[in-house]
């Protein structure tokens, strides 16, 4: 295997996990130079087949959640391959995983038999609920949790029919969360020689994150007014229409305001009426003050405010298609987008690793795996000879797609 550089090179990840939030946590460590070893079924993560993706299914959601991973195919309900599975954990640093709990028990792969195995294994299941709520066995999905969150409805049409988010924004905030937390077992183990399992609950995560916004007068006991914070419920809290088109701008600070409303001829607004004066009027006034923007925004074209705006030193930007973004000058200064080729495919377009190291040398990017791509090589690793591996190829407990 090739030498891995990076600073999370020589730490092993078993990633048991499919679909989103789990692919992407790992993801991001396999990124920062840890082996990553994808363990899946016979028939794959089932989002290799989501999108065009031929016969390697590799899928364009799976090629931009499964990068800087190797794949090994092992059916985990026969005796040999749960033999295989626990000869992995022997070496590995991490296994993370994104079943729940009671189907990790049913293939004996609960914490309590691992850590027999490797007491410094970090163990981390990535699922919908807390274990210690009446919750802890239902199944969860980013829509799910959206709409178990609030935030589908936060998210609705002025006729009040929900809506979720159109990006898998829980699977997605809860992943990086979980990439965070690995991290810093890490950190806990070496300074404790020992691992540890750690839960991380989607609905509970993802709870923190929508209502760290929106806890507000309900933070205060007794209440000092509802939960929302209105600037992010505003009904004009949008792109803003004009002339032409649309732009976004936030108009936020003391000095925004002020340079806004001089920009309308109306600066004395400032210091005559209270409802611009403080950030805590603006909030209470939210609705009337972005109602006044949206109507100044429609009587210039884009052209006309991007300089009046500029000059203003008011923050804006252009309202982006997921098209147009793909042109986007800054992303292609800093080459985010680039073409590369994928064994099985051809050439395809990758995003960069969304951080940039000043010390430390992040690794090549490898391409996502095929199915199996890596099982006899992993094997070999964990000590099976070739003899060995041939058995279990022919038995169905394993997959070899180079075979």
């Amino acid at each position: 295997m090739k030498t891995l550089t990076g600073p999370l090179a020589g730490i092993k990840v078993l990633d048991m996990t499919s679909i989103f939030m789990g692919p992407y946590a790992t993801q991001m460590l396999g990124d920062l130079g840890a082996d990553v070893i994808k363990v899946e079924a016979m028939q794959g993560d089932s989002v290799r087949g989501v999108g065009p993706c031929g016969e390697e299914h590799l899928g364009p959601l799976f090629l931009g959640l499964n990068r800087n991973k190797r794949s090994i195919v092992l059916d985990l309900k026969s005796a040999t391959g749960h033999a295989a599975i626990l000869r992995l954990v022997e070496k590995a640093d991490v296994l993370a995983y994104n079943l729940r709990p009671q189907a990790m028990q049913r293939l004996g792969l609960e914490y309590e038999v691992l850590r027999e195995i490797n007491p410094r294994l970090v163990y981390v299941g990535m699922f919908g609920f807390s274990q210690r709520g009446r919750y802890a066995s239902k199944p969860a999905f980013d829509d799910l949790i959206q709409a178990a969150t609030g935030l589908a409805m936060a998210n609705a049409t002025p006729d009040g029919k929900p809506h979720y988010v159109p990006a898998t924004v829980a699977d997605r905030s809860v992943g990086l969360y979980a990439f965070g937390v690995i991290c810093a077992a890490l950190m806990a183990r070496e300074r404790t020689g020992e691992g540890q399992r750690v839960d991380i609950p989607m609905f509970e995560a993802m709870t923190s994150n929508v209502m760290g916004d929106h806890l507000y007068g309900e933070t205060f006991v007794p209440h000092k007014g509802g939960t929302g914070y209105p600037r992010l419920l505003s009904e004009h809290r949008r792109p803003y229409e004009t002339l032409d088109g649309y732009l976004c701008c936030v108009i936020y600070t003391d000095n925004q305001w002020r340079a806004f409303l001089a920009l309308q001829g109306k600066a004395v607004l400032f210091e005559s009426d209270p409802r611009f004066q403080t950030i805590h009027e603006r909030t209470k006034n939210i609705d009337f003050l972005y109602g006044l923007v949206a109507q100044e925004m429609r009587t210039r074209t884009n052209a006309q405010w991007v300089a009046m705006l500029q000059e203003a030193d008011i923050p804006f930007f252009p309202v982006n298609t997921f098209d147009t973004l793909l042109q986007d000058a800054h992303l292609d200064d800093i080459r985010f987008f680039s073409e590369v080729e994928q064994p099985g495919i051809g050439t395809i377009r990758q995003m960069a690793v969304p951080s940039e190291w000043h010390g430390t040398t992040l690794p090549p990017t490898r391409p996502a795996p095929v199915l199996g791509e890596h099982s006899r090589e992993v094997l070999r690793e964990a000590g099976y000879s070739d003899a060995e591996i041939d058995a279990m190829l022919q038995a169905g407990i394993t997959r070899d797609s180079r075979r």
